[in-house]
């Protein structure tokens, strides 16, 4: 059979309206040859998410942003998205819309749910969610900082206009003559220290000396520390000990009247005897410085002694 010029036009216009189909589905995010599942997520913002934005499950690949339109008169969207077949997720799961860096834009993350119990099916609305972007996150993170800039600010604002205040020009006047003051005590200070240098410089000798003598004197109280400790201490205290019982004996004696000291601390009468005869021989002395003749006697031609007769002058 003999195809004609009219068929063969009509068969390469079917097949250019067909590829056309296609094309135009496949760039809007259809496969047409894929049987995929569609779901849905609403969101108050999208971020910039965008038609044909990659959606990906762990970071890889399974399927398309489809469509973004607005789901209601207060501006909330609803987003289209396909999955393929061959991957399944809990109901519960999350589709998150994530940044993909400043050039690529946004992209749709399926976040799946652990453990679940009933899967997802074609048609389901899924939760929404969204991860703050680098530029977000670097706004929440620059917040604490930018008050913490502020209030620093504020305070250095108020230290500037006190340090305005104290250095006012009797204030300056003060603080220049006290650095002057200071200076001067440092020079003061230098000057002694100079001193102090010289002087021990001049004497280092003698401070050696004294430090040697020093030594020395040490080491001499070390050595008869040690020959004290070394002493015979316990013999030493026995015999004082005897000693002090000896004299207490002696002095019980003289107390008690015992011997010839005990009766001369004791007895009256021996003390009254000495002092009779104390006075008596003071009273010979007296006559005999008086009346020498008395005592004395010189005779050339032997006469003979007179007797002795009481003078009246004699003491009585």
């Amino acid at each position: 059979m003999k195809i004609t010029k009219e068929v063969k036009a009509s068969i390469l216009v079917l097949s250019a309206i067909a590829l056309l189909i296609f094309g135009y589905s496949f760039l809007s995010g259809k496969n047409l040859l894929r049987n995929d599942r569609v779901f849905y997520a609403m969101y108050d913002n999208v971020e910039g998410l965008s038609t044909s934005s990659p959606v990906t499950i762990n970071g890889f690949k399974v399927g398309k942003v489809l469509k973004i339109e607005f789901a209601d008169a207060n501006g909330k969207l609803k987003v289209t998205f396909s999955v393929a077949n061959n991957f399944e997720f809990g109901k519960n799961s999350e589709a998150k819309i994530y940044s993909m860096g400043f050039v690529a834009g946004n992209g749709l993350a399926i976040v799946p749910e652990k453990n679940p119990s009933v899967f997802a099916k074609d048609k389901d609305f899924l939760k929404s969610n969204k991860e703050l972007g680098m530029i977000d996150s670097l706004t929440s993170q620059l917040s604490p900082l930018q008050s913490k800039i502020e209030t620093v600010l504020t305070k250095t604002d108020i230290l500037i206009g006190s340090l305005n205040k104290v250095l006012d020009e009797e204030n300056t006047t003060v603080i220049s003559k006290s650095l002057k003051d200071l200076s001067s005590s440092l020079q003061s200070l230098k000057y002694t220290t100079g001193t102090a240098q010289t002087l021990i410089s001049d004497n280092q000798l003698k401070l050696s000396q004294t430090i040697t003598n020093f030594n020395e004197a040490s080491a001499g109280i070390k050595s008869l520390s040690t020959k004290l400790s070394k002493a015979p201490v316990d013999d030493l205290i026995t015999k004082l000990d005897a000693s002090v019982t000896t004299f207490s004996d002696i002095a019980a004696s003289l107390k008690s009247g015992k011997g010839s000291a005990g009766k001369f601390l004791n007895d009256d009468n021996v003390y009254n005897n000495l002092d009779k005869a104390t006075r008596q021989l003071d009273m010979l002395l007296q006559d005999m410085k008086l009346n020498p003749k008395r005592y004395v006697h010189f005779s050339v031609f032997g006469k003979k002694n007179k007797d002795y007769s009481k003078p009246n002058d004699s003491l009585q």
